[in-house]
């Protein structure tokens, strides 16, 4: 094979030079040139308290919101599976030793636990109570001192009121994605006061809130998808009439 002139080399060099640095430059200038929010509502556009008064009134206007995951608070650990609307709401709750179920429509609250969850072995009237009402849709009355805060966790105003709200300073966090679907975080107090990501696509519901202070994690999702509200059964209902009986949970 015949060795190419030393003149020759050198032209394929700069032309190999000349392509290389025309594929760099076309490569970052498509990059500089990326818009992130391509696709997207915008909101990511926006700044930190602008996007919060989006997310929070998406969140007021829909009609339910499925909630799942954990609460701290001074009063215990609260797991929750929760489908809510604004004619009530109906899911499970774990406290630290128990789970039950919980059924709101309207100002009508049923809970619904095993026998466990009632008997606290002080006597036998606790176990009779529990062998009643264990596995059975009790309709809770309205002015017994548990109707309050059993009620809170059907009510879809009074929980995302708690678990929406920042704390400190609204700042813009990173991007990030939950479920798939692409979001913007907004945070409070630079994080400490909790962290909210919020839907980038269709509209800006939020979509997953890391409390401040280990105050816990849910996610929120399903928004505006309607559901049914049905009362229990006659035979799966016990009205039990006064002061329910101290549980366990």
């Amino acid at each position: 094979m015949t060795p190419l002139a030393p003149a020759v080399r050198a032209r394929r060099r700069t032309a190999l030079t000349v392509v290389l640095c025309a594929g760099l430059t076309a490569a970052l200038t498509a990059c500089a040139g990326e818009d992130p929010d391509a696709g997207t509502n915008g909101v990511g556009k926006l700044t930190a308290a602008q996007i919060e008064t989006r997310t929070r009134a998406a969140a007021d206007a829909a009609g339910a919101v499925r909630l799942t995951g954990k609460l701290v608070s001074k009063g215990g650990t609260y797991s929750l599976n929760m489908q809510l609307s604004a004619d009530g709401g109906t899911g499970s709750v774990t406290s630290r030793e128990n789970t039950f179920a919980l059924l709101r429509i309207g100002d009508e609250l049923y809970l619904k636990a095993d026998a466990g969850f009632w008997k606290d072995g002080s006597d036998d009237g606790s176990a009779q109570a529990a062998g009643k009402l264990g596995g059975k849709y009790v309709k809770v009355p309205e002015d017994d001192p548990t109707y309050r805060q059993l009620r809170g966790f059907t009510e879809k105003k009074t929980l995302l009121d708690g678990v929406l709200t920042l704390h400190g300073k609204v700042g813009k966090g990173d991007r990030g994605s939950v479920g798939g679907v692409r979001t913007v975080q907004i945070t409070g107090g630079e994080g400490e006061g909790g962290t909210l990501d919020v839907s980038l696509k269709g509209t800006p519901y939020p979509l997953r809130v890391a409390r401040g202070g280990g105050g816990g994690s849910v996610t929120l999702a399903d928004w505006g998808h309607a559901f049914e509200l049905e009362a229990p059964a006659e035979d799966e209902t016990v009205d039990y009439g006064g002061e329910l009986p101290k549980s366990s949970g």
